[in-house]
């Protein structure tokens, strides 16, 4: 297919329109690769890279083209070739990739030294003392991106099994996540609360594993393919009714473990069934049917109701077409007001480490989603995915906007306990 209704869904062709930025385009360079037209060049690797793997050119495409698939092999591709070699980015990838999201013992690890650091008032001294202004200025805008840590990660805040709250009516398995375990580690609990709220038993081993998004998004196949073995030892599809998600980017690689492990028949039938287990929480939640919370006593509700607006993230409705679920559990929450957000499904930007790699971009959309945000006169945003979340915050506090950014479920959880 190249009839082109992707690209004006594509926020990097929007801002350059230059077509090997397209879907199209990439596509093209992919094809042309794959019949040995072309080298897998620095050129190629540099623009599977440039692209925010956001899938809105998978929503648009009317021939249903899987380019959430081509985009990873094609990433994959550019791995193999070695074109983007370089002792530096050697070192990170092995760092991070192989090392630190391979163990996630090790990432929280580290995530307690960043906590100390906050802890002990240093971040605050070293923003305030102006010795950030002797570091090269892409140093000082990493650490100004720098997540505030959890003071309890998710192990210390749920239990291994959490029993449902009245009658069971179902069994299921959550993942906590890697990144989400020490900087949102209060929305996992917060799913467990409401999991627990709407019948059911939930299991959430404190020793979990990397879903291994973060490798297939970068080239590293063989290493996704190991955490989704790792996944399905530990928690065997069979024995749940659901496993649960509450991250749209690891929802959405999570649901194709069967495409990832096809050629491995130890595994593969297995895959299948855990693809058709995985649901992510607001999907579920209108799967079973919401018990929604009843309206605060009148001496503790609010004159005038607070303006919420939704933003979606790129893989919960792109990836998995999960957007009116967010905006129904939204709306069951008694004095919340839900408006709409203009460009609600255009890419902030975060984008798994793209405002990392591509600052620059990530930018250009974070600024657009800020402005977008800022014309609802919303006092809340509510989104579904840890990367957005943070990409929000970090793009309000800079605009010095006074604005809640908040999970969904974390809005659910505190209006069933404000009637207690």
């Amino acid at each position: 297919m190249h009839c082109g209704l992707c690209l004006p869904t594509c926020p990097t062709y929007d801002a350059t329109k230059i077509e090997r930025n397209s879907p199209r385009g990439r596509i093209s360079l992919m094809r042309a690769i794959a019949d040995g037209e072309l080298e897998a060049t620095k050129t190629f690797a540099d623009e599977m890279y440039f692209c925010l793997g956001c899938l809105a050119c998978q929503t648009a495409c009317p021939a249903g083209v899987n380019y959430a698939e081509l985009f990873e092999h094609a990433r994959a591709e550019a791995e193999q070739s070695g074109a983007l070699r370089s002792p530096k980015r050697n070192f990170i990838r092995r760092f991070t990739l192989r090392w630190l999201f391979m163990d996630l013992r090790r990432l929280r690890l580290a995530s307690r030294a960043l906590l100390l650091y906050q802890r002990l008032g240093l971040q605050s001294f070293v923003r305030r003392s102006g010795i950030l202004r002797l570091f090269p200025k892409r140093l000082q805008e990493l650490e100004a991106m720098t997540p505030n840590i959890q003071p309890r990660f998710s192990a210390e805040l749920i239990a291994p099994v959490t029993p449902a709250v009245g009658v069971k009516k179902f069994r299921v398995a959550m993942l906590t996540g890697c990144a989400q375990d020490p900087i949102f580690s209060n929305v996992n609990r917060d799913t467990a609360e409401v999991l627990a709220r709407n019948g059911c038993e939930v299991v959430t081993p404190p020793a979990q594993s990397c879903c291994g998004s973060l490798h297939a998004h970068n080239g590293e196949w063989e290493l996704a393919q190991e955490l989704a073995r790792r996944n399905i030892d530990q928690f065997p599809p069979a024995e749940f009714d659901a496993i649960i998600t509450n991250a749209g980017g690891c929802g959405s690689h999570l649901k194709h473990f069967g495409m990832l492990l096809v050629d491995d028949p130890a595994y593969r039938d297995r895959a299948y069934l855990w693809d058709r287990k995985v649901r992510d929480i607001h999907e579920w939640l209108d799967e079973i049917g919401l018990q929604a919370p009843t309206p605060a006593p009148k001496a503790d509700q609010q004159v005038c109701p607070t303006i919420l607006t939704y933003h979606d993230s790129c893989h919960l409705c792109h990836g998995q077409k999960i957007t009116v679920q967010p905006r129904e559990l939204l709306r069951a929450i008694p004095g919340l007001k839900l408006v709409d957000l203009p460009e609600s499904s255009w890419c902030c930007g975060s984008a798994g480490v793209y405002n990392l790699t591509q600052p620059e971009m990530a930018g250009d959309l974070l600024r657009r989603k800020i402005a977008n945000i800022k014309s609802t006169g919303a006092q809340v945003v509510a989104t579904a995915n840890p990367g957005c979340l943070l990409q929000i915050i970090n793009g309000a506090r800079a605009e010095g906007m006074p604005l809640r950014v908040a999970h969904p479920v974390t809005l659910l959880a505190e209006a069933y306990r404000a009637n207690e």
